[in-house]
């Protein structure tokens, strides 16, 4: 979940400005989530990931931009957002992958609170004053390889720092624990991609070009089934990180840096806090947990 930075490329899809409109339109008709919905699959959190919230008093008042780590398949947000709007009321609009939104599927999830990530989307819900989501490293840390777990995998990415800038907002850093042993990785994801099936179906026209970024591995999760394991969440909210107010002029790049560089060190101290968090707390838990999650 991201906003875009990179460069257009020929085969990717895009959307026209009355396209964009139209979204901003259906997004901001969304006050807030379905909470059946959001009940039941709180209760599910509750139950089978067991989490962990710590620092839930360093959220401001005032509307804020949530920045974190992404974590396999990008699931981290089924287990944020629910657990924030429980916890608090706070209803956050993550901004998700332009290729949810090439289907009805995007739609679907925006009751949940997902949205497609875009600057004129992101610009339209902070003047409305709403609380936004959004993982820097989008699709490629949320399909990054089992030796890069828990690591933020944020490139060259600016614009949620441009973003905030120019609207006023503050950034809220978390960091996450859990969500990236829910499944080993029985084959990595550029691997599958460099496969010699993949090759010849391209070769024979079958698929065409894929970004190497949207490939998640094959996983292999609870009894070598897709299940994911009933690993134990914990999940840490840091204080808010400062950012210049650059209403109404150019956010320049050491402002960029500056604030990307703090944010980052924040999300990685609080990980690290909620891995050794993860360490101290293991020979608490029960044993069915423990047999279920080696």
């Amino acid at each position: 979940m991201t906003t875009q930075d990179h460069a257009k490329k020929p085969h990717e899809v895009t959307f026209t400005d009355e396209e964009i409109a139209d979204l901003v339109e259906k997004f901001l008709a969304i006050e807030a989530p379905n909470e059946k919905t959001f009940d039941r699959l709180y209760a599910f959190i509750r139950r089978y990931f067991a989490p962990t919230i710590v620092g839930l008093e360093n959220i401001p008042d005032e509307p804020t931009l949530f920045i974190g780590n992404h974590a396999m398949f990008g699931l981290d947000g089924m287990i944020l957002m629910p657990t924030v709007y429980k916890e608090t009321g706070r209803f956050l609009r993550a901004m998700g992958d332009k290729a949810w939104f090439q289907t009805g599927t995007g739609m679907k999830m925006a009751a949940s609170g997902m949205v497609l990530g875009h600057p004129e989307v992101c610009s339209a819900l902070m003047e409305a004053g709403h609380d936004l989501l959004v993982f820097p490293g989008g699709a490629a840390e949320a399909n990054k390889t089992a030796q890069e777990k828990y690591s933020l995998v944020w490139r060259e990415r600016y614009g949620f720092v441009r973003m905030a800038a120019r609207h006023g907002y503050n950034i809220t850093p978390f960091g996450m624990v859990g969500p990236d042993d829910w499944w080993d990785h029985a084959i990595e994801g550029r691997d599958l991609l460099q496969s010699r099936l993949v090759k010849l179906l391209q070769k024979m026209g079958v698929i065409g070009d894929i970004r190497e970024d949207i490939v998640p591995p094959i996983p292999r999760g609870l009894f070598n089934t897709l299940l994911p394991k009933p690993e134990r969440c914990f999940l840490a909210f840091g204080e808010p990180v400062e950012v210049p107010d650059c209403r109404g002029r150019e956010v320049s790049m050491a402002v960029q840096k500056s604030v990307r560089t703090r944010t980052a060190e924040a999300v990685e101290s609080l990980v690290g806090d909620m891995l050794l968090m993860r360490a101290q707390n293991k020979h608490k838990e029960g044993m069915v947990r423990r047999l279920l999650t080696r």
